[in-house]
């Protein structure tokens, strides 16, 4: 099916007693003339361990008690469920706590990134109501020397390295991980440096680069949550 799809090499994820599955999803690559050396990779994943009102829930195939990943999603949703799975490495066990994934707070990793796009969007959108208007060619980047707009700027530098480095590594983790510090520089940058102006005052040159630059920000956390296939509200 992965090939008939145009995928020239398959990825599958196993889980850490499924080990003795490798050879054989090489076996059938080679009876079905693919190259196990080329087209198939597999990754080994770890357990992952459910808590809930502070207690593990044990889960248990024998006694039909299991969780399965709809269970998951009709849990918390298919934002936190998709993005929780995808933060850890996938060599490491896992503890997915379903009470801090249904939360609306900072605590909650999903919800913290995407209240920092909504909060951009918000910015972007009261400057679009003053009529302002970021015209590129008005763009001056010495404005931006608050210490707090370089740290934004040297991390929105970072990511294509980063995301060519995640997709070569096999690990998405790093984007997500990323997209969470790009977070905080923001939520930094946005409570030291005013970016619209106040009343009367004129539409400055400062205005403009820092409207830019939360521009640039919204853009990077639309491309990173889109290649998590997480939304990216503009309200929230």
């Amino acid at each position: 099916d992965k090939r008939s799809r145009g995928f020239d090499r398959c990825i599958y994820l196993l889980g850490a007693d499924h080990h003795g599955y490798v050879n054989r999803l090489r076996a059938v690559a080679a009876c079905a003339g693919d190259d196990p050396n080329r087209n198939i990779e597999v990754l080994i994943g770890q357990l992952v361990k459910m808590m809930k009102g502070g207690e593990e829930v044990r889960l248990s195939k024998r006694a039909g008690n299991i969780i399965t990943l709809d269970d998951l999603v009709d849990e918390v949703g298919v934002d936190a469920a998709r993005y929780s799975l995808i933060r850890y490495p996938v060599d490491s066990p896992l503890t997915l706590d379903l009470d801090l994934l249904i939360k609306r707070t900072n605590e909650n990793p999903v919800f913290y990134v995407q209240y920092a796009h909504a909060r951009i969007s918000s910015v972007l959108r009261q400057a679009g109501e003053l009529g302002i208007d970021m015209n590129l060619d008005q763009f001056d980047p010495a404005q931006l020397s608050d210490e707090r707009e370089s740290v934004l700027l040297a991390a929105l530098g970072e990511f294509p390295r980063l995301v060519a480095g995640a997709a070569e590594l096999r690990e998405p983790h790093r984007i997500a991980r990323y997209l969470e510090d790009l977070a905080t520089d923001y939520h930094r940058f946005y409570d030291a440096c005013r970016v619209l102006p106040q009343a009367d005052e004129p539409v400055t040159p400062l205005v403009i680069a820092r409207l830019v630059l939360c521009d640039a920000t919204a853009r990077v956390l639309r491309v990173g949550l889109g290649l998590l296939g997480i939304e990216t509200p503009e309200t929230m």
